[in-house]
């Protein structure tokens, strides 16, 4: 898929309004071109351009049909990001923006990539939110909250995607190792399941036949030698069958995360088993597992982006953005109930017993010590 096939497709798809937009345009051209470092220029530049100024940067590229005095004033910029309306169409904006640039830069997170341009994504992705927060600060608060998040959202997915890229390249190796295979299979063969479903059923609450289907799946793709894309096609099926049940639900996101957390519980479990065997394919299944947790979330991303009607790193900016929510109000919550409970322990302390008491002052256990 080409790449000018990719920015024609997302922004058809998702608004007309943001292809006239020549910021995002010339945003387009440098990242096309692999010349991360004018984006720095060009945020300046655009964030603070002033009335018929010429003094943006020359040496930025230009736009085809760029129009005479496309960019706006800062302090007419600044009064638009007051409004509420644009605030929410410039991130929406940014959303698609961001997600074409991902898709440009690593159209496929399992093909190789050249260590040298993973290593120039690695550093524009670290560079990102310095430089935007650099060239907005002169911006209310609030609008450089809201354009930091989308570009925050942004540099994580680069970063995560370029470590997967890494994985699946490592791991593409052992999986055409045909000794390491057979080596994996036989110290798998060992693992007690019975005793894996045992202790993770509590915590997880799988169905015992699913985890019993999984596991024989898991075996026979791995006897079968198969490559990382047959790898990839067995673990885009599990996802399918496990959310399907969810399909056009409301709670699909919420079934989709809980998938997560329950697979990456059960791997972890089988991988402890593996360590206290002292298995010889201990550093194989390492990295296998990283690897297989990694796509599995790549996998559920893009499942809930397309059962949202959102880009993925939508998806990602809007979970980052509840979680800092959640974690203001849980410190307020916490605050007023630890308040409760220290003067409700004050009331009961004279009455309880000073075993009770000792057990239940973490101070005194490590006075002890």
């Amino acid at each position: 898929m080409s790449r000018q096939h990719v920015i024609g497709t997302l922004f058809n798809t998702h608004t007309r309004e943001v292809d006239g937009c020549v910021y995002s345009q010339a945003t387009l051209d440098v990242v096309v071109n692999l010349q991360f470092h004018y984006i720095e220029k060009l945020w300046l530049s655009f964030w603070n351009s002033k009335a018929s100024s010429g003094d943006g940067p020359a040496s930025l590229p230009a736009s085809d049909g760029e129009p005479e005095g496309a960019v706006l004033p800062k302090d007419k910029l600044v009064s638009l990001c007051k409004c509420e309306p644009i605030l929410k169409w410039m991130r929406n904006c940014d959303h698609i923006l961001y997600q074409a640039l991902v898709e440009i830069l690593i159209p496929d997170v399992l093909r190789p990539v050249p260590s040298t341009l993973t290593q120039a994504i690695r550093n524009f992705a670290k560079s990102l939110e310095g430089w935007l927060t650099n060239a907005m600060r002169d911006f209310p608060q609030q609008v450089i909250q809201t354009k930091v998040g989308v570009v925050s959202a942004f540099a994580q997915t680069l970063r995560r995607y370029t470590s997967l890229n890494h994985l699946a390249q490592a791991a593409r190796a052992v999986l055409q190792n045909t000794s390491q295979i057979n080596q994996m299979l036989s110290d798998l063969n060992r693992v007690d399941f019975a005793n894996v479903q045992e202790q993770a059923s509590w915590v997880c609450q799988c169905e015992e036949s699913m985890v019993q289907r999984l596991e024989q799946d898991f075996k026979l793709t791995l006897q079968q030698q198969s490559s990382l894309d047959q790898w990839a096609s067995w673990l885009d099926n599990v996802v399918t069958q496990v959310l399907k049940q969810h399909a056009g639900s409301p709670s699909f996101p919420k079934a989709a995360r809980q998938f997560l957390l329950k697979w990456s519980f059960y791997s972890s479990m089988v991988i402890r088993d593996l360590t206290l065997r002292s298995a010889a394919s201990f550093g194989s299944f390492h990295l296998i597992r990283l690897l297989y947790d990694e796509y599995m979330f790549y996998l559920v991303e893009h499942r809930v982006a397309e059962a949202t009607g959102e880009t993925p790193i939508a998806v990602m900016g809007e979970f980052n953005d509840l979680a800092s929510l959640s974690l203001t109000l849980l410190d307020k919550d916490d605050l007023r109930e630890d308040r409760g409970r220290e003067a409700n322990s004050d009331a009961r302390s004279l009455g309880e017993p000073l075993v009770k008491r000792e057990r239940s002052d973490p101070n005194h256990s490590l006075q002890g010590i």
